[in-house]
Parts: C-alpha cells; sequence; structure tokens
C-alpha cells in the first residue's frame, strides 16, 4: 500500500516515489498499475501495466499486465490501443484461457463505439466479425453468450440503418431507391425487429409505382407473420382501399420470398 501510494515520476520516465521505475520488480509495477486503474486513472494504469512487459517481457507478469493494459485502455475510451494490446495477447498467448476475453475486449473496442444510427456502418461490420470469432472461437466460454446478445444487437442496428436510408428515400418518392433499401431489411436482416416495417413500406412504395402484384405479395407475406403488429394494418388499410387484398401474385422476388420463408420452398 505504502509503494502503491507514492506518487510522482523521475527524469528517466514514469517512477515511483522519486525512484527510477527499472529499480522495482514486475510484481510492485504491476500493482501500482493496479492501483491506479482503482483509482479510475486508466491511462496511467495502462502505462504501468505497459512497463512491465517492457521491463520483464518473458515473465508470467508480463502475461497477466498485458491483458490488464488492454482493458485500461477500453475503460479510458482508448479503443485503438486496448485492440492492439488484446492482438498482442492473443497472438502471443494464443492458447492461454485468457485469450477468449482479449478477443471478447477486441470486438467490445469495436461494438461500444456503435453509438448511433447516422454513423458510418463500417465499425459495425468489424464489431460483427470480432463477435463471431469469439462465438465461434470459444464456445464454451463467459464470454460466448454476451457476444451472441451483442451480435444480434449490431445486427439489428445495421438493418436500422437501411431502413433510415429506405424511409430517406420513400419520402422524397425516390421509390425504386427505397424498395432497393427495404429489400436488403427483407432478404439480409430478416431476424431482425425492422422486418415488419420494411415489408410495410415495400407496399406505400410499390403501391406509388402502381406495381399491385408485388404490394399485394409484400401485404401477404407481413400478414402471415406479424398480423398483429400495426404495420400489417396499416398495409391492409392501403390495400383494400384500392380494391386489392393482401395475397401472394406473379412470380417477383417476393413471391420467391414467400414461398420459401413460408413455404419452405426454395426453387
Amino acid at each position: 500500500m505504502a509503494l502503491a501510494g507514492c506518487g510522482g515520476t523521475s527524469t528517466d520516465g514514469l517512477g515511483m516515489g522519486g525512484q527510477p521505475i527499472e529499480s522495482f520488480t514486475a510484481e510492485q509495477i504491476y500493482q501500482r498499475g493496479e492501483y491506479e486503474l482503482d483509482s479510475s486513472d486508466y491511462d496511467s494504469a495502462a502505462e504501468y501495466f505497459g512497463e512491465v512487459e517492457r521491463l520483464y517481457p518473458y515473465s508470467e507478469w508480463a502475461k497477466r499486465a498485458l491483458i490488464m493494459q488492454a482493458f485500461s485502455f477500453h475503460k479510458d475510451k482508448n479503443y485503438e490501443e486496448s485492440r492492439a494490446s488484446a492482438q498482442r495477447f492473443i497472438d502471443f498467448y494464443p492458447t492461454d484461457d485468457d485469450a477468449a476475453y482479449a478477443q471478447y475486449l477486441l470486438a467490445l473496442s469495436y461494438y461500444d463505439q456503435i453509438d448511433e444510427v447516422g454513423r458510418d456502418q463500417g465499425l459495425t461490420f468489424q464489431a460483427l466479425q470480432s463477435l463471431r470469432t469469439v462465438i465461434e472461437r470459444y464456445p464454451e466460454s463467459d464470454y460466448a453468450r454476451s457476444a451472441i446478445l451483442k451480435f444480434d444487437l449490431a445486427f439489428d442496428h445495421l438493418a436500422a440503418k437501411e431502413m433510415e436510408i429506405g424511409r430517406y428515400y420513400l419520402k422524397r418518392d425516390h421509390f425504386p431507391a427505397a424498395i432497393n433499401r427495404f429489400r436488403v431489411v427483407v432478404e439480409d436482416f430478416q431476424t431482425t425487429t425492422h422486418t415488419a416495417e420494411a415489408l410495410h413500406r415495400l407496399v406505400e412504395a410499390y403501391l406509388s409505382l402502381g406495381l399491385t402484384d408485388e404490394a399485394q405479395t409484400a401485404g401477404a407475406i407481413l400478414g402471415h407473420n406479424f398480423q398483429s403488429t400495426e404495420w400489417y394494418e396499416d398495409s391492409y388499410r392501403l390495400l383494400t382501399r384500392q380494391g386489392l387484398e393482401p395475397k401472394v401474385r406473379g412470380n417477383n422476388w417476393l413471391a420467391k420470398v414467400y414461398r420459401q420463408m413460408i413455404q419452405g420452398k426454395w426453387l
């Protein structure tokens, strides 16, 4: 405790109690890093853990310090450095018990930057890839379940982005562009919470273009899977106003989706 409480830095860089850091053992430096971490000085904690790795690179303390450095950087929201430390741990100690946590931290460094739908979705794709690695490589670990939940949320986030763009085009009467976005949700993100609205927006867009077969088929899929939702009620109202009904018509892409999703036919 006395060592941990000593402040100050030497002229040679990090120091403790006025002494150069090189004069302390790996354990002592590691304990100072823990002290800084407990004090919420995450940047200093990461530095001390880094010194353990630098001064005692082949020790057991260095291995422990490396994963703690990744954690400290993440707490400091220095996600790039957190990724770098986590990746080094995975590269150096791929069979270690903490390798799963290192991979999880690496995934979190992407996931925790997904803050709003309007941003570029490159980070979301990277988060999905990294979370998938946790799930597939460490399925029995404590982190797999959390990774699955976060994967589903990130996947939903991508669908939300497609919906946002689709609604933007729909409001401006750019119907073909809007249809392309809603089609992506129906075909590629059908397990997300946005599928029902995407089908309803397709009914709107296709009716605006006078493509009644597609509109009716979208309504049929919506009625089969989401009949109790407000989206189906709105679509049903739009169709019946024009003397139409939710019914599979024609041989369009939505009819193929209906056959695959509802009838189980893949031809």
